[in-house]
């Protein structure tokens, strides 16, 4: 396909300064892109780290390897294998004709590591790295509910899973990644960051470089965290107010680090800073917003609603990642189960309503309260833009990018319907031959919620960085339609949400294959070939875990393989799948008043858009109900030093060395926060398999790592005693 470079003006560029800034307005389309060595590296970079997170995704404290750390790792790894691999081309023999390769030529060392290799590598990662809501679902089944459905299930439900958005992000390219006004801001750190390793590497006024600095921070950030990690784990249980009054329940509720709210703030583990995401990389008035929600609801609301032992608080502890039943034991979904692992009613009444404590309490307070106010919000503040998106999108006129994009040849969408049909024929498949009780027509309603969100979620992504969910949504509606069915519940959630994050996720990255002009048809194997990959790779990483790690999944497993996100999932799977809302927010319920929320969401944005209308200046611009109600959303698993510390290390970065020394900031924040993660994940890996794992390990039994264990908040006590005969 032939492209006139001269329609393109020379001063020509994007309509939008933040895209200006970040990406480039030139292309080279004979730069070389899907070379050996771009394979090579990328898969087994995406490889080792999507394994890895499957491991990180059953601890707690754990960091996970975020797809920025593997785009610095690899650009050193692609400048030796430049500089080392045989410049030489190789011809394949012409006995190959009849596969379409006779003669055909390729090198192993194509010239320089570029930037659009580095930029597929990064694709590939981002892709692919994640832990799959899907695989926590099938840990669920298997421990909870004794349901085994083996590696082969577990293969085709995560592959399906993925690749259904993978099809759908490909069929909405038209809409949320060929216009201009899509600039999808998460893109342009990227592409800074891309741009920048590719650029001179020293600073024009000398001194250290981006890379050099990168190793150091590493390096100190590996050997930092044996302190916190292994020989003096207080560090990172940093509960110092707990361990003076290590029996006095109420300030270990306010200042524990384990199972409190975090009021101490102070923990020196990388992992427990990062648990809900780098401070260094969320702006600073996300981050005021994020901890003022938190500051709101959980060091006000929370205390308030649980020492006047509202919807019986008190009688369970303040943090927990479990349900529990009217005698504050756990909850044993064993006894209200039938053989065929539905509902048991005439059980349920004979033994107990589900309890919940105050940190799933809140959390579904503030779903509520989330789900309308994200809609408001959306409608006062990008109604008319999503509106005009809608009308415009097809005729908008090309900025610079869309015009130098036609050098490549697309992708035809054929290709992504006929992803879409073998993924759905893969669904059909996992719900029938192993008979997980879902039916057909309900994956087709699975299927449909993310097919209907995908658009508008994606647009409003794509323009504000304000992501839309449908995680309650997909809880709801199986809840109604399975009732008293938990597998098929969490089956039905893993299809809606996955699909949908999934499917933006890859929109994304088409969008940065836009911006550094990757060939489309490039992007489309990469992705599709390591989301394969890696999704195999990770179903048998959890297998091999669950078949040679004792006591994993237990709350005093002595890695802190505590799988704390499947606590989560198993919760939910209970609330929603086997009780149903109904029963569990019903009118005869004691939760029933929180369904309240969603009309109090509903009017939150509306006095702040009206405060921002009538005195528009600087900073009320930035004021988001979304952000400050999604932004606590982690809790649980992650508790109150998550976030108190968080906000300490985003404070010290984010607000006062950006302020007072922009310069350094400018060139050294992105780079310390990947080089901290960097060491941190190879220090756990370490630890864990030289120290930790084999034959039962070496214990460092002392002061410095028990201290924290003699504390109410480790041992997550209550206020109150149940009484002898359970809750009435």
């Amino acid at each position: 396909m032939e492209f006139d470079f001269d329609e393109v003006e020379d001063e020509e560029d994007s309509p939008f300064p933040e895209v200006r800034a970040s990406v480039s307005n030139i292309d080279d389309p004979e730069m070389p892109a899907m070379t050996l060595r771009m394979w090579f590296l990328g898969l087994l970079l995406t490889l080792a780290a999507g394994s890895a997170n499957i491991f990180f995704n059953f601890r707690q404290p754990a960091p996970s390897i975020v797809s920025n750390v593997l785009l610095l790792i690899s650009h050193p790894l692609g400048k030796l294998m430049a500089l080392t691999l045989p410049i030489r081309t190789y011809r394949l023999p012409r006995w190959l004709a009849p596969l379409g390769l006779g003669g055909y030529e390729f090198s192993l060392n194509p010239g320089p590591w570029n930037i659009k290799e580095h930029a597929l590598v990064y694709i590939m990662a981002n892709v692919s790295i994640g832990v799959p809501t899907a695989l926590n679902a099938v840990v669920v089944a298997e421990l909870n509910y004794d349901v085994k459905l083996g590696y082969g299930f577990n293969a085709l439900l995560i592959l399906a899973t993925q690749l259904t958005g993978f099809s759908l992000a490909g069929l909405c390219r038209r809409y949320l990644v060929w216009p201009a006004s899509m600039v999808w801001p998460q893109n342009l750190i990227v592409c800074t960051l891309l741009n920048t390793l590719h650029a001179e590497e020293e600073d024009a006024r000398g001194g250290i470089s981006r890379f050099r600095f990168f190793c150091y921070a590493s390096l100190g950030a590996f050997f930092w965290f044996f302190l916190p990690g292994y020989l003096f784990q207080a560090l990172s249980i940093f509960s110092f107010v707990c361990w003076i009054k290590p029996d006095n329940i109420v300030i270990n509720q306010l200042f524990g680090t384990s199972g409190g709210l975090g009021m101490s703030i102070i923990t020196f583990d990388w992992s427990q800073i990062t648990w809900i995401g780098s401070p260094l990389m969320v702006p600073w008035w996300a981050e005021v917003q994020i901890f003022a929600g938190f500051f709101l609801v959980y060091w006000i609301l929370c205390p308030i609603l649980y020492y006047t032992n509202s919807w019986d608080l008190s009688y369970f502890p303040m943090m927990a990642n479990q349900p529990y039943d009217r005698f504050g034991e756990p909850y044993d979904i064993t006894r209200v189960l039938t053989p065929e692992h539905t509902f048991d009613v005439d059980a349920y009444n004979n033994y107990s309503p589900l309890y919940l404590p105050a940190s799933y309490a809140i959390t579904y307070l503030i779903a509520f309260a989330l789900s309308a106010a994200m809609i408001v919000h959306t409608l006062l503040y990008h109604g008319r833009t999503v509106l005009h998106g809608f009308l415009h999108t097809r005729i908008e006129k090309d900025d610079i990018h869309a015009k130098l994009m036609r050098a490549y040849p697309e992708v035809p969408d054929w290709w992504y319907l006929m992803t879409f049909a073998a993924c759905f024929a893969l669904a059909i498949v996992t719900a029938e031959v192993w008979h997980t009780g879902i039916p057909v027509w309900a994956l087709v309603l699975a299927i449909a919620l993310p097919v209907t969100y995908i658009i508008p979620s994606g647009y409003v992504y794509a323009m504000t960085g304000q992501n839309i969910t449908i995680n309650l949504l997909a809880q709801i509606i199986p809840g109604m339609i399975l009732p008293g069915k938990p597998v098929p519940n969490m089956i039905f959630k893993a299809y809606a949400v996955q699909t949908l994050a999934e499917g933006t996720a890859f929109v994304q990255d088409l969008k940065l294959g836009h911006y550094i002009k990757l060939p489309p048809r490039a992007t489309f194997l990469v992705q599709l070939i390591s989301t394969v990959l890696v999704g195999l790779m990770q179903v048998g990483v959890k297998e091999w875990m669950f078949s040679n790690i004792k006591d994993i999944c237990q709350p005093q497993q002595e890695d802190f393989l505590t799988c704390p996100h499947n606590q989560v999932q198993y919760t939910t799977s209970a609330v929603w799948g086997l009780i149903g809302p109904a029963r569990q927010f019903g009118a005869q319920s004691i939760y029933h008043p929180q369904l309240y929320a969603i009309a109090i969401g509903a009017v939150l944005p509306i006095p702040f858009w009206l405060w921002q209308r009538r005195w528009p200046n600087n900073w009320n611009k930035f004021v988001s109900m979304p952000i400050m109600l999604n932004g606590i959303g982690l809790i649980p698993p992650a508790t109150g030093i998550n976030y108190s510390s968080w906000f300490l290390v985003g404070f010290i970065f984010q607000f006062l060395i950006r302020r007072r020394h922009f310069g350094w900031w400018t060139k050294f924040n992105y780079v310390l926060t990947a080089a901290c993660d960097c060491g941190t994940v190879l220090a756990i890996l370490l630890i864990f398999f030289t120290l930790q794992f084999p034959k039962g390990g070496i214990n460092l039994d002392w002061w410095g790592n028990t201290v924290f264990m003699n504390t109410a908040d480790w041992k997550r006590l209550p206020l109150r005693q149940v009484p002898a005969d359970g809750i009435r």
